[in-house]
């Protein structure tokens, strides 16, 4: 049982939602803008979570990097008893609309790696654990790189990230694509072991009677806008939360 509870743990670990159709409305093209992105680092998370009642934890590492030019995000993210449970990477370059994802990459516990791969030349999004396609038309984010998208956005236009704000965003998973509005919430304090931080709460909208997983990123301002804290909920209650415990530069 503990197993099993192991391994819906590990399709929570990020932030993000896989849509379940290859029919969806995609969203809107944004504008483009110039772009400020958080500095190259390593940051450690302590993971929290209740799956069916029961409490898990384990630790994450996210090593984020960039010359401006190009990035990379690596996670690992370990649970107890089973040790390594997910790594991910998405990597690309940066244009007009912020991060260009050209692979992101998942190995999950006793699992084939998947890839989602972004054609730029072909303007085509495409898929090794689906048939399903679709065109890139610029903005489009993979399940990790969503995260540093909007850290970025905040960094670069911070008068756009204000309290009501709503970002349209398609996130794309390892089978397909979905998308996406996120709200900016009001500033929030959170303990976190670096200490007690002031952040800015930006939170996936979710439509009434929507059956979806519910993403809330906490963004530390005073820290790069590096995301102090990402919580996971499924519609049921059961939930991942990691908050970070350590930041390195690099």
């Amino acid at each position: 049982m503990k197993r099993n509870l192991y391994r819906n743990l590990e399709s929570m670990l990020l932030a993000t939602v896989i849509a379940t159709s290859a029919s969806v409305t995609l969203a809107q093209t944004p504008a483009k803008r110039s772009f400020n992105l958080p500095p190259s680092a390593d940051l450690n998370y302590a993971i929290n979570a209740n799956q069916r009642g029961l409490p898990l934890n384990g630790t994450a590492i996210i090593h984020w990097k960039t010359d401006k030019a190009t990035y990379s995000i690596t996670t690992e993210t370990k649970a107890m008893l089973l040790g390594k449970i997910l790594e991910a990477k998405s990597e690309g370059t940066i244009d007009a609309y912020g991060l260009a994802p050209s692979t992101s990459t998942e190995k999950r516990y006793r699992k084939d790696p998947t890839t989602a791969t972004f054609n730029r030349d072909a303007k085509t999004i495409t898929f090794t654990a689906s048939d399903a396609s679709y065109p890139i038309k610029g903005g489009e984010q993979d399940r990790n790189s969503i995260v540093w998208q909007l850290a970025t956005i905040a960094r670069s236009t911070p008068n756009k990230f204000k309290t009501g704000a709503s970002i349209p965003v398609t996130v794309v998973g390892q089978k397909d694509a979905d998308a996406w509005v996120f709200k900016v919430n009001k500033a929030e304090k959170i303990k976190t072991a670096t200490g007690d931080l002031n952040t800015v709460k930006v939170s996936r909208v979710i439509k009434d009677g929507d059956h979806a997983q519910k993403l809330d990123i906490w963004f530390a301002p005073s820290m790069e806008w590096y995301p102090a804290r990402v919580r996971i909920t499924e519609p049921e209650g059961d939930f991942i939360e990691q908050t970070l415990t350590k930041v390195d530069p690099v």
